[in-house]
């Protein structure tokens, strides 16, 4: 059976949440790998939902200027876009969202955002909360609580979208309720709703000013069913 959900706010994740990017985050993460003689591949299991700074300063070698090297990876980022593409079903469920009732929550800096947002069709909300704007990013929750304030909600009315550990680990420790966007099965994910993508999700306003949304029967009967929020 679908599941229902009311809500005072949605809060996504971009990457592999409503952007599909993952052609041009491996070639940005080959690039580097190359440069200092690195297996992309490691750096690519764990670069996901992590901010490029704390990626960098994890697999550099000892004397990397991670500073240096951050902005270049950004450099690299903003020019290619290419292949980014938006998560099914994406677009419509935007379009039906209130934009004072969402808001993006994303690793990457406010103009790789702006950028991938625009490369794969979707609109930019009100409030976007990127790398730029926090001092910890994921699994801190500082980014969902403060896109939550910003809209004037409280957090625990708060439903995020999100694909990765790290991501699901922070809506978990900002209060809010995570569903799980995609394949990822890691601990966090354990027990949460799933969807593969946004095809069939619905969202409507509701009673007191807030969202009803329904998830399709694309979720999992073992997870746990809530009938509000």
């Amino acid at each position: 059976m679908p599941l229902v959900l009311t809500a005072q706010t949605l809060l996504f994740d971009m990457d592999g949440t409503l952007v599909d990017s993952t052609e041009a985050v491996a070639r940005t993460w080959s690039r580097f790998a190359r440069r200092h003689g690195l297996d992309a591949g490691t750096i690519l299991a764990s670069a996901h939902g992590q901010r490029t700074a704390e990626t960098v300063a994890a697999h550099a070698p000892p004397g990397t200027d991670v500073e240096a090297e951050t902005a270049w990876l950004v450099g690299q980022d903003l020019a290619d876009t290419g292949g980014t593409v938006a998560v099914p079903g994406a677009a419509e469920l935007l379009a039906a969202l209130p934009p004072h009732r969402w808001a993006l929550v994303t690793s990457a800096g406010r103009e790789l955002a702006v950028r991938r947002m625009a490369a794969a069709g979707l609109p930019l909300p009100d409030v976007l909360i990127s790398a730029d704007d926090v001092r910890e990013g994921k699994p801190s929750p500082e980014g969902f609580l403060a896109a939550a304030e910003r809209l004037g909600g409280d957090p625990a009315r708060a439903v995020v979208f999100e694909d990765a550990e790290l991501g699901l680990l922070a809506a978990r420790a900002a209060g809010c309720f995570p569903v799980v966007v995609g394949p990822h099965d890691g601990p966090a994910a354990q027990g949460r709703p799933r969807i593969t993508d946004y095809t069939g999700v619905a969202c409507a306003s509701s009673f007191e000013d807030g969202l009803r949304l329904v998830l399709p029967d694309s979720v999992p009967a073992r997870t746990a069913v809530l009938a509000s929020h």
